[in-house]
């Protein structure tokens, strides 16, 4: 089969390998229909983290159609069209049974992390039936890559974990398909303010279409003195850090306001400075963390009832044997006017 092999910084290759195959009882072997493309890739494609093995398979979302199934597998069969979490999940150890599945003894961030992942023609999906859901038949198969990850990412690390209530003011700095997942989903609280900031002009007309009340580009504006002027000087009840570089969550922590949440959603590669000798005294909350997919069950009846247009995020569509184009193109988003890349086998 085809897929996308990592190799080392920079260098990834669309290469013929091994079909997978079931190694235990309870693996799913799934036809991959539709993937995308993460932010965290090009992490990995850029060297950002080190410890990936040559070889490995690229990707950790999609939509597929099991091909097999282990003898222990009990919610699917062949022929399911499913959604793949991007976390695998044991269902129970000790931290699935809390729903903190990012972090299962035996799963977690492992597909295309530590094993093969979904960029490719088919994926072995270990723990079937805890990291895979039956998709139903009102959501459209691109629709649906988005509640893979970006979605629940966004629902989950931002807006839950920010506390977002209603009537706050709430900031999002980073407008990537992660910072739209959280300016989408925050909108289920009523917020009565929602402020994105960006250095992409097209991602903030994409913002203000999206809900968004305010847009800031941080390239152009004074982004603490505009928070502060569109607050009335109070600052922002929930800041969302959607980026994962330290000058973002610098930004964050400098427009909350006393008593005020911040949530780190962004993947960070260094360490960052705060300035504690300032912040000590707001009062503020500071989380952050790796998605757990729990929220996929009520994303896919949010998603399915319309109530959210995540198809809005999806700006290009490839086949794999152009999946090298589709990674130039998401990694030049500001000039290839890029969100989310739809990539079909």
């Amino acid at each position: 089969m085809k897929a996308l092999v990592y190799h080392g910084d920079h260098d990834i290759k669309l290469e013929e390998v091994g079909q997978p195959s079931i190694q235990t009882p309870k693996d799913a072997i799934v036809k991959i229909v539709k993937t995308t493309i993460c932010g965290t890739d090009l992490g990995i494609y850029k060297g950002k983290n080190l410890y990936m093995k040559d070889g490995t398979i690229l990707g950790h979302e999609g939509v597929g159609i099991i091909e097999e199934v282990g003898d222990g597998v009990v919610n699917f069969k062949k022929g399911d069209k499913v959604i793949i979490s991007c976390i695998t999940s044991c269902g129970t150890c000790d931290n699935c049974k809390k729903q903190l599945y990012a972090h299962c003894k035996d799963g977690g961030w492992i597909l295309w992390h530590l094993i093969n992942g979904t960029q490719a023609e088919y994926v072995r999906i270990p723990y079937a039936d805890n990291s895979l859901y039956k998709l139903p038949q009102n959501i459209d198969d691109e629709t649906a890559v988005m509640i893979s990850d970006a979605l629940p990412t966004g629902f989950e690390i931002g807006v839950l974990n920010g506390k977002v209530q209603p009537g706050d003011a709430i900031a999002i700095v980073g407008a990537g398909p992660v910072g739209f997942a959280s300016l989408l989903t925050a909108q289920f609280f009523s917020p009565s303010v929602i402020i994105v900031v960006d250095l992409d002009d097209n991602r903030l007309d994409m913002a203000l279409k999206a809900g968004a009340t305010h847009v800031i580009n941080s390239g152009k504006e004074d982004v603490a003195a505009r928070v502060k002027e569109i607050t009335g000087g109070d600052g922002v009840d929930v800041a969302i850090e959607a980026v994962g570089l330290p000058p973002t969550l610098t930004v964050c922590a400098d427009i909350v306001k006393p008593g005020g949440n911040v949530a780190n959603v962004g993947v960070h590669g260094k360490p960052v400075e705060l300035k504690m000798e300032e912040l000590w005294i707001k009062n503020i909350n500071i989380s952050m963390g790796l998605v757990n997919s729990n929220t996929i069950p009520q994303l896919i009846k949010a998603v399915g009832s319309n109530k959210i247009n995540v198809g809005s995020l999806i700006t290009h569509k490839f086949s794999l044997g152009e999946i090298e184009k589709a990674y130039d193109v998401f990694l030049n988003s500001s000039r290839e006017h890029s969100m989310k890349v739809i990539v079909a086998p």
